[in-house]
């Protein structure tokens, strides 16, 4: 099994659970296989994507929602990144982490190396994830 939990970033620092303040990042994983990311800057605009997989795909239901617009939501993220940390992130290397809207399989192995990746782009400290004992499923 895999990791369930969630991560924030906000304050200048990464905790568990639910923010701080705003602005902030906030990182729910699903079983190491897919992330729900939701983000939101001081105006309290902000956007919500998925890493790895969409949970339309995950759990097999295509129907079950419209697909995430991923130019967007790189655009909304690149936004966020230089608001929170000064780093200019171009939303073109930010889209390749983003799930496939049509369901197409990830390049990573799992959802914690796609967000490590995300984070460094943005100009954030790693996370640090769990270890199986206070984590993981199973």
């Amino acid at each position: 099994m895999g990791l369930f939990g969630k991560f924030a970033y906000s304050d200048g620092r990464w905790s568990r659970g639910g923010p701080t303040a705003v602005p902030f990042l906030l990182v729910d994983v699903h079983d190491s296989g897919f992330a729900t990311v939701d983000h939101r800057r001081s105006d309290a605009s902000g956007g919500r994507f998925f890493l790895r997989y969409e949970p339309r795909f995950y759990f097999e239901e295509p129907d079950a929602s419209d697909p995430v617009d991923v130019d967007a939501e790189a655009d909304g993220f690149a936004a966020w990144a230089r608001e929170v940390t000064g780093a200019e992130v171009d939303p073109a290397e930010v889209r390749p982490l983003l799930a496939s809207p049509d369901g197409a399989p990830p390049t990573d192995e799992s959802v914690e190396l796609t967000v490590d990746r995300l984070a460094a782009l943005a100009g954030l400290p790693p996370v640090e994830w769990p270890t199986e004992a206070d984590g993981y499923a199973g």
